[in-house]
């Protein structure tokens, strides 16, 4: 049955491509977007938004826009949310601004006006390291690292005898291990979700999102995707910048897969209540990824620059399990990666991206973030 969705944060290169999703499943679509200028540009109308979804220029945060955007809404997938690790640990103020308090407004809303369900966006930064082994094959939720004060140690977890953690997939059970505060922002807003919906009435949602890679990303955006990151550099003749050793390993996830993930999200009926890892499924080391993007994109002679430096807030495995939304909502990756990558490079082949991956680098250096 078609329904009126509001996507909070539309405007964006994720929910660009849900509201074509839902357009294609007979939806009306709404949009709420502020613009950001570090994500658009200076754009003051969105770019890229299919024809027939209805724009509201407004803030999260502001409670009149909200409210304007709500009315006569049955379902709401939220986006809305600063996006990025490195700044989000010296940006604390914006960005538990935007994620936190930005998404009480959307509920405070929501208790006089309930919807059917509302879909929120989390993020794999919750789980912090993800899942590991121990060399006998025992499970270890709560890995982490210590500074690396020896230049020849290594970068990955050991448990308690100094012994090397392998990966391991990463359920939805592992707990929790917030290690930046994009991840405490995206946590909250998982949590509001699933706490306040339920008590008035609704059904909330949570969908934590790996690596998204695709077509539209914001290329001049220094906090986005790695992979429209690399796209920069290697669009503007630079290598790839990559920190600490490169074999640090990711699940890579096209946007059309996400998108589909949020339709089932929004449809399923199992899936009230429930959070869900969204990723492909395989996972790459970034070199590897940096090495595969500079092919497709003819620019085999850029190797990456490694920067040998960690910074604060980033992990070092996180890899995804996702037979729960496989199994219960019936959720298929469709994308292969190297035809997505092969996409992404003839898209970037067109745009023009200014490379600001320096700045933003010095930025978190001169704040003692890079060590």
């Amino acid at each position: 049955m078609a329904q009126t969705i509001l996507i909070t944060g539309g405007a964006g290169f994720i929910g660009r491509y849900v509201a074509r999703a839902l357009l294609d499943r007979g939806h009306e679509v709404r949009v709420l977007d502020s613009m950001v200028e570090q994500v658009h540009q200076g754009r003051k109308r969105p770019d890229g938004l299919p024809n027939h979804v209805e724009f509201v220029p407004g803030d999260i945060r502001d409670e009149t826009a909200v409210l304007r955007a709500l009315k006569g809404v049955d379902a709401v997938v939220h986006l809305a949310a600063e996006v990025g690790v490195g700044q989000s640990m010296y940006a604390v103020d914006r960005y538990t601004s935007v994620n936190d308090y930005g998404t009480a407004v959307l509920f405070q809303q929501l208790i006089d006006r309930p919807v059917r369900r509302v879909v929120v966006a989390s993020s794999m930064s919750i789980y912090g390291e993800g899942l590991y082994r121990t060399v006998d094959g025992d499970i270890v939720q709560d890995a982490a690292r210590t500074p690396r004060l020896d230049p020849n140690a290594s970068w990955d977890p050991v448990d308690g005898k100094g012994l090397p953690l392998a990966p391991a997939p990463t359920p939805e059970w592992k707990r929790p291990a917030l290690a930046s505060v994009y991840a405490i922002g995206k946590y909250v807003q998982e949590r509001l979700t699933l706490t306040v919906a339920p008590a008035y009435g609704m059904e909330g949602v949570a969908l934590r999102l790996w690596n998204v890679y695709g077509p539209g990303q914001a290329l001049s955006n220094p906090y986005t995707g790695v992979l429209a990151i690399f796209s920069s550099r290697l669009h503007n003749g630079k290598p790839p910048v990559i920190f600490e050793d490169g074999r640090q390993r990711r699940d890579f996830v096209h946007v059309q897969d996400i998108a589909q993930a949020f339709v089932l999200g929004l449809e399923h009926p199992k899936a009230a209540g429930q959070a869900y890892n969204v990723a492909s499924g395989e996972d790459r080391s970034v070199s590897e990824v940096a090495a595969l993007l500079a092919k497709a994109m003819n620019r085999p002679d850029l190797e990456p620059e490694i920067a040998g430096k960690a910074r604060v807030g980033d992990i070092r495995h996180c890899i995804a399990d996702i037979s729960k939304i496989r199994e219960e909502l019936g959720f298929m990756p469709q994308q292969d990666f190297a035809e997505g990558l092969a996409e992404l490079a003839e898209w970037v082949a067109q745009q023009e991206a200014e490379d600001r991956v320096n700045d933003a680098r010095k930025e978190l250096e001169l704040r003692g973030l890079v060590a």
